[in-house]
């Protein structure tokens, strides 16, 4: 995560605001009042900016026209700069082509794979992954090519520049969060009566970048930290998604250590198959309760009508089956538990594990049935790093954790289905098959995957897995073959290019020399 210069002037406007806070907070109970008001920090991104600015160069214009207008000015001065500059049409030029390569079909997913990209890059002008490669969410690993591009493409435009110009009105649009922010962190926290030591060593981010499409939230969740990058236009102070995320921020860590009583929720998820929600809930409970308790949550503090008590109360409980429908199948258990919570001093981080406990799978087996589910989903907001998370997403995930038969068995649900990419469900089951040491499995497998495979990247580490294979097998002739056609399949990554020729190099240990 990227270090930035605006964090201390948003500190400096914070600090300017005793009278607006103070009114904020004086209602407030007195542990409340005692919480730290900067939990949630409101930023800017100097490689967000620079990031969504190169792909607005190359054919990104969701919701352009009711976008801010920086977003405006700061495309027609890049053109500027291409028109005076040959260098920099050039780079624009490699780079588009990088883009057009990548695009995906959904908009939407195509601004969320730069996004997780740009989370895990250092600063500009560097551009350099913060974390190791092997450790990013796939789709921001998808595109680690990109970032030399955008490197060679930033030094060209002067972004730098264009990033130093636009700064007093990224200050404004941070400054018109300020005050709804506080007072969301206020009434959560009230809600919850969860004192301030519950958020000590995390952190929630919310960028404000306006070359993104205004319609749109991306909420990510890596480790501790939290993030949000939202982008001015019509109604952009979604302080309901903003919302939603810290309720995240504040709750997931509940379910780390409750793995047995998570355990005994599974027969529950296979209720949920049919449901429109997205692939990861169907098959963790972790995140099915902890989605079905903040759902729970917003149904319970809906906006309270004075002069008409019953419908506000109908609304809440209508908005609890919404969620039930849609395929958040502990919604209603959690919303009925919330009432008596209501009533109690007891915080929710230790009411939790009561509620957890209460959990009557045959109760919840019998409403679940009686749901008839809906046709579609609302997006989730806080797994937009996730937000289109598929099977092999998921299949993906486990492999990272080095879980080789939950990755097998989720992939081969994707191949099977028949509606996701066959040449990557390919490849991680072959990847799955090497973790568990089945190699002609493996050798299958990823031949498989170079019949249908077209993507540079999946190419060339198919080829250095059968490389591997072979030379464990000391087909050495062969293996060779395999490490020269990755250096050959046009994948520009350099951890691609390293193990290609470590192969070529390196003669595997019990073989003799050819």
């Amino acid at each position: 995560m990227a270090s930035f210069q605006s964090r201390a002037r948003f500190k400096d406007r914070l600090r300017a605001m005793p009278l607006v806070l103070g009114l904020l907070f004086s209602s407030a109970p007195a542990w409340a009042q005692q919480q730290d008001s900067s939990k949630i920090t409101l930023d800017t991104s100097e490689v967000l900016f620079s990031a969504l600015a190169a792909i607005n160069m190359c054919g990104y214009d969701q919701d352009l026209t009711s976008s801010s207008a920086v977003r405006t000015q700061v495309r027609s001065q890049i053109t500027e700069r291409l028109r005076a500059s040959s260098a920099a049409e050039l780079s624009r030029e490699q780079l588009c082509r990088y883009y057009k390569e990548k695009q995906q079909a959904d908009p939407s997913r195509d601004l969320a794979q730069y996004i997780s990209l740009a989370l895990h890059v250092t600063s500009a002008p560097e551009f350099a992954l913060a974390t190791k490669e092997a450790d990013l969410p796939p789709d921001a690993g998808n595109l680690v090519g990109f970032l030399p591009l955008l490197k060679r493409f930033y030094d060209a435009v002067g972004l730098h520049d264009l990033w130093r110009r636009h700064q007093a009105e990224y200050e404004s649009m941070i400054a018109q969060l300020q005050v709804p922010v506080t007072r969301l962190i206020l009434t959560t926290d009230t809600y919850l009566k969860m004192p301030i030591s519950g958020y000590l060593g995390r952190k929630l981010v919310v960028y404000v970048e306006p070359m993104g499409a205004s319609s749109q939230v991306n909420a990510r969740n890596y480790g501790v930290d939290y993030s949000l990058v939202a982008s001015p236009g019509p109604g952009w102070l979604k302080t309901e998604q903003i919302r939603h995320t810290y309720l995240h921020f504040v709750l997931d860590p509940l379910v780390q250590k409750r793995a047995n009583q998570l355990k005994r929720l599974d027969p529950l998820l296979d209720l949920a198959k049919s449901a429109p929600i997205e692939e990861h809930f169907k098959h963790d409970a972790g995140l099915m309760v902890i989605e079905s308790l903040i759902r729970a949550i917003e149904a319970r503090t809906v906006a309270d009508n004075p002069k008409d008590a019953k419908g506000t109360q109908s609304l809440r409980s209508a908005e609890a089956q919404k969620s039930m429908e849609q395929g958040y199948i502990l919604t209603q258990y959690f919303f009925d538990q919330l009432a008596a919570f209501e009533a109690e001093p007891t915080g929710l981080k230790d009411a939790f594990g009561d509620m957890m406990v209460k959990i009557d799978l045959d109760r919840e087996r019998k409403r679940i049935a009686n749901i008839r589910f809906a046709t579609q989903a609302a997006p989730e907001v806080m797994s937009a790093s996730k937000k289109q998370t598929q099977l092999l997403d998921l299949a993906e995930e486990r492999l990272a954790q080095r879980d080789a038969q939950g990755a097998h068995r989720i992939a081969q649900e994707a191949l099977d289905q028949k509606t996701q990419d066959p040449a990557r469900a390919m490849f991680i089951l072959g990847r799955a098959a090497t973790l568990s040491r089945d190699m002609d499995g493996a050798r299958m497998l990823f031949e498989r995957t170079l019949a249908v495979a077209k993507e540079p990247r999946m190419v060339a580490w198919s080829h250095i897995y059968l490389g591997r294979i072979l030379d464990l097998m000391c087909n050495r002739e062969t293996a060779l073959s395999h490490y020269k056609a990755a250096l050959a399949a046009g994948d520009p990554s350099p951890d691609t290019k390293t193990a290609a020729d470590k192969g070529v190099k390196d003669l595997p240990p019990g073989c003799g020399r050819d």
